[in-house]
């Protein structure tokens, strides 16, 4: 495995940063979570506009544009002979020293690493997943924005590490206020009387895969509307599922226990899975 670390492409075991690097130190940086399927890399530009985003949000100069950034990102498939993989552009404060102040880190770290990948959650696309509502609230906007996709992801892992306890496949997030909020690493959506309902995207993440499904759903003359919700909306659902780069669109079917719809992967989840399966095969920047 080739890494991209600064401008080099280094084999994985001489890839390495600094302990002092206030990524490793204290969460400090940003990243994506992209995918590339047949020699073309899905939805790029909105990757790189989200990681360029997060970081001006944290005050992170990306010391390289966001053209060698993509050049750099298919560069690291080339020289890894990957044509279908899931890559991870970083970018950390850099190398300071102890304490927090940023100012003590002159130069950012770039790293990035692509690695191949299959479905997320192998045969549970087609059975469906077991989600849990989790005690661990989702970060509110006024404290650690969940729209920087920033390295502290502790939040997250708390909450999966809750549902690993509680036998999900998924955690499913509310935020401080009671509404509905986000899975541990993806969008959710509530399907009810044919009618997709998803949370506005100010307590969770501006998914990309969410864009993309949302484009589908218009396509498919699917109505979408963004409101908040409660736990009525997840029990009482006809379906639901969840969508993100990694997951791409993921129906679950048991949430706390009660079945959702007739516990089994609903049509609409299953027309967007299609349609979204068709998005990634027509659409993106080839590696070559």
């Amino acid at each position: 495995m080739i890494i991209y670390l600064d401008g080099a492409f280094l084999p994985k075991e001489e890839a390495k940063v600094s302990v002092f690097d206030h990524g490793l130190l204290y969460g400090d940086g940003v990243f994506e979570g992209v995918r590339a399927y047949n020699g073309r890399i899905f939805r790029l530009e909105e990757h790189l506009d989200r990681l360029y985003d997060s970081a001006k949000t944290i005050d992170l100069a990306v010391p390289i544009t966001k053209a060698e950034m993509a050049e750099a990102i298919a560069e690291t498939l080339r020289r890894n002979n990957l044509r279908d993989a899931y890559i991870r552009p970083i970018v950390t404060r850099g190398i300071g020293d102890l304490g927090l102040d940023p100012r003590k880190c002159p130069k950012p770290t770039v790293i990035i690493i692509a690695v191949e990948w299959g479905a997320m959650y192998g045969d549970l696309y087609e059975k469906g997943l077991t989600g849990v509502t989790v005690s661990i609230r989702r970060n509110p906007a006024d404290a650690l924005p969940p729209n920087v996709k920033s390295l502290n992801y502790l939040n997250n892992i708390l909450a999966k590490i809750e549902a690993n306890y509680k036998g999900g496949d998924e955690a499913i997030f509310f935020d401080t206020n009671g509404y509905l909020s986000e899975g541990s690493g993806d969008n959710i959506y509530v399907v009810k009387n044919g009618v997709i309902v998803t949370p506005p995207t100010l307590n969770n993440l501006r998914g990309v895969t969410r864009l993309v499904v949302l484009e589908c759903a218009a396509d498919l003359g699917i109505t979408v509307l963004e409101r908040n919700m409660g736990y009525f909306d997840l029990y009482s659902a006809d379906e639901v599922f969840v969508t993100g780069t990694a997951a791409e669109v993921a129906p679950i079917v048991v949430i706390d226990g009660r079945s959702i719809g007739n516990g089994r992967p609903g049509p609409i989840t299953r027309q967007l899975t299609s349609a979204f399966k068709t998005a990634t095969e027509q659409s993106g920047k080839p590696i070559n």
